[in-house]
């Protein structure tokens, strides 16, 4: 008896996560919400980009606030996310069948959009994280594990989450060289959690806020708080657009005629 005990518990302990799901009903109204900028003196809805690749949205199912007397700062990420486990490889976010997309080419970049987490098998994780015929996620927060972005150095992964409209990842830990390349493409804002087993406290649909700030996730659906680790020097670079933006904006190098 105590063997099969032992046997059931270690069973128990190496089953795989399953994903949970919120009903849509308890996110829906968030998703007519635009980017919303706020300054000292007024507040309007704009439209923004961060990368010179990333397409203009029309609208987007979060709310990002700003404040700032002479330029956008970008301090909060507001929306339901999407929940994964650990060891999230690089092959699940975007296969490699499909690297042959160049994400500077506006119509392959958006591409890319629709194929972010594609490859995460369905029976773990049975809601898509961008559905079917939409252009787009609705989920901007993605919460998950340790070792986020393990396995091969594409920069393709970084690129699909934020071409799907994707803004900020929230993990236990990252692989090295995704962590630098959601950094160097401007594409997302790979926060640290300091909660081990975050993400089984979430369920995809939650409805939750990234104060980048004030470092910590709000889950709005629970009612629970968790410190950030605040994200450091990388924050100006992503923001500005990534790694040439920020040179060009700082003066490292000039600015392209365009500009």
């Amino acid at each position: 008896m105590a063997m099969v005990a032992a046997t059931t518990a270690a069973a128990a302990a190496a089953k795989p996560f399953l994903s949970p799901v919120r009903s849509q009903s308890s996110y829906l109204p968030f998703l007519s919400l635009s980017y919303t900028l706020k300054s000292s003196s007024h507040c309007s809805t704009l439209p923004i980009l961060r990368s010179s690749i990333r397409p203009q949205p029309n609208s987007k199912p979060f709310a990002i606030s700003a404040s700032s007397s002479t330029s956008t700062s970008i301090t909060t990420f507001h929306g339901p996310c999407f929940v994964v486990g650990d060891n999230i490889d690089t092959d699940q976010i975007i296969p490699a069948e499909h690297l042959t997309l160049v994400p500077s080419k506006p119509d392959e970049y958006s591409k890319l959009g629709t194929l972010a987490l594609i490859g995460l098998p369905s029976s773990l994780y049975p809601t898509p994280f961008v559905p079917p015929d939409s252009p787009s996620t609705p989920y901007p927060i993605i919460i998950t594990g340790a070792n986020f972005g393990c396995g091969s150095s594409r920069e393709h992964a970084p690129v699909a989450l934020g071409a799907a409209g994707a803004h900020a990842v929230v993990a236990e830990s990252y692989a090295r060289i995704f962590f630098r390349n959601s950094v160097a493409t401007g594409e997302i804002y790979p926060l640290e959690t300091e909660t081990v087993g975050l993400y089984r406290e979430c369920t995809t649909g939650d409805v939750v806020t990234v104060d980048l700030a004030g470092s910590r996730l709000i889950n709005h659906t629970t009612g629970k708080e968790y410190k950030l680790k605040p994200i450091g020097d990388a924050g100006p670079v992503i923001e500005a657009g990534g790694i040439f933006a920020y040179a060009r904006k700082t003066g490292m190098i000039a600015s392209s005629p365009s500009a």
